[in-house]
């Protein structure tokens, strides 16, 4: 048997996987990362701890599969994106915790590019917004707080890489400092139309070029797994960034396709292949995982607390004691009695983009329940996404091109069946959730596998997708709509601005 082992670092855990030259899963393990809160809007992670769990889950997978390193063909990596690392490339040492897609601290700087006249620039260079959400902006964080790095840097000293790079330099023993095109594009330092850094962009933010990887395609040899860390040494032959590689495992390979990754955060992704789209209704245009030299984009919106809000519950409100409870807790009550939950605890992402906005509970009454608001949590997963999906419509509208006919659903809360009727309500299109949901992971092992030998083409790919349920619009486009209105009044109550 041929087999490929998918390592997904997300924001909430690690996981590896090991596929079967089918696309199947063979065995899985993961632990959870722990996060770090150290102030109000700042998220990190321990950059060891990020290594050490997913080095943990590759041998246990291997070990729960049965198998060796030498059973393995290639290795495809996937990450949470935008998380940014800076280490010293002597000792391997970072300089500062890994701070987290979600931290909100580089706001300021972000505020400064704005009224500096970046903003067009910025756009039509990488695709993205202006928003503290990218690398860019942490980057300069750490090297203007960290004492000395500035300097370090300037020498040639440091490396700056997303989790990706990370993981990559701490496999291969620090033989290679790369990454691939679509987590570089998520740095709002890439030029996205020559698939390289920006110098115009590099000096704005004070980065000095010596710090950057080198960046290539989706499906390319990346380096080799040392042997003593796994058993035998293995080619490192696909790399993207989670929400594309999820994209290529929900086999998205054409304009007009899109899905949505329900994790930590949610993310919608529309392929608009070749094309170069500016959205005009508030999502950032990225590269999307390129399996050759071949420039592909897609459009994309981010919710910054998806899932996450289940953890939230669990954590904070100790409303529950495990997220596995929420639906049939949410399941407890017919519907959320007029409660809407806008979880908006680091800023609303796309369409919105509101850093200053923070969490709200509305229609709270006497006979409000924790069910209530575990049901508004849940809703809140499906409102904003939904928000994200009406723009991607407006923008397929105005470009002339194809509205998107169905969603391909993926990521943990997508087994939640409540949920996923609710969004195709919202949406009025099929929601259509596949045999195997773990795309992110696939889509790593897709890409490793092409560069391999194992698959052969996309079109072979496309063949594997297969779906396991489909959830059909139940309610009228008014009710709907009345639904979505109800959500936009409550997010306009998120901030006093």
């Amino acid at each position: 048997m041929t087999y490929l082992l998918a390592l997904d670092q997300g924001t909430s855990s690690s996981r590896s996987i090991v596929f079967d030259g089918h696309g199947h899963i063979v065995a899985q393990a993961q632990r959870e990362l722990p996060q770090h809160y150290p102030q109000p809007g700042w998220v990190e992670h321990e950059p060891d701890e990020i290594w050490q769990t997913q080095l943990a889950t590759a041998r246990e997978a291997l070990q729960s599969a049965g198998i060796t390193a030498g059973d393995i063909r290639s290795v495809g990596i996937t990450n949470q994106r935008e998380t940014t690392l800076v280490w010293n490339r002597r000792t391997g040492r970072p300089i500062h915790r890994a701070i987290v897609w979600q931290d909100r601290r580089a706001e300021p700087e972000c505020a400064r590019l704005r009224e500096g006249g970046w903003t067009d620039k910025i756009q039509q260079k990488t695709g993205l917004r202006i928003d503290a959400y990218f690398s860019g902006t942490k980057l300069k964080w750490i090297l203007d707080h960290v004492p000395g790095a500035r300097d370090q840097a300037a020498r040639g000293e440091l490396a700056f890489g997303t989790v990706d790079s990370w993981l990559i330099w701490q496999l291969t023993g620090g033989q290679r400092h790369v990454s691939d095109v679509s987590n570089a594009s998520r740095t709002m330092l890439f030029d996205v139309h020559r698939n390289a850094w920006d110098d115009e962009l590099l000096a704005a933010l004070d980065i000095p070029r010596a710090l950057m990887p080198e960046v290539l395609p989706s499906s390319a040899h990346f380096g080799d797994v040392q042997a003593d860390l796994l058993g035998q040494a293995i080619p490192i032959g696909g790399v993207a960034g989670d929400q594309q590689a999820a994209t290529f495992g929900q086999a998205c390979f054409s304009p007009g396709m899109a899905k949505n990754t329900y994790g930590t955060g949610c993310f919608l992704l529309m392929h608009t292949g070749t094309a170069f789209q500016t959205s005009r209704n508030g999502l950032v245009t990225t590269s999307a995982a390129q399996p050759s030299q071949q420039t592909e984009y897609a459009l994309e919106g981010s919710v910054f607390v998806g899932g996450a809000v289940v953890q939230w519950l669990r954590d904070g409100l100790q409303a529950i004691d495990s997220s596995s409870e929420v639906q049939a807790l949410a399941e407890s009550v017919p519907d959320a009695g007029g409660v809407v939950l806008v979880p908006a605890f680091t800023g609303l992402g796309a369409p919105y983009w509101q850093p200053d906005a923070r969490g709200t509970i509305t229609g709270l009454t006497r006979g409000t329940t924790m069910a209530h608001i575990a049901r508004a949590a849940l809703e809140s997963i499906a409102f904003q996404s939904a928000a994200l999906l009406q723009a991607m419509q407006r923008d397929a509208a105005q470009a002339g091109v194809t509205a998107v006919q169905e969603l391909r659903v993926d990521g943990g809360a997508c087994v939640n069946d409540l949920l996923m009727q609710f969004q195709a309500d919202l949406l009025g299109i099929p929601v259509v959730r596949p045999a195997v949901v773990e795309t992110t992971a696939l889509g790593a092992a897709y890409l490793a596998g092409l560069s391999s030998g194992v698959f052969g083409s996309t079109a072979e790919l496309s063949e594997l997708w297969r779906v396991e349920k489909r959830f059909e619009p139940q309610w009228n486009r008014d009710q709907a709509e009345e639904r979505m209105r109800q959500w936009e009044h409550a997010v306009r109550q998120t901030t006093l601005r």
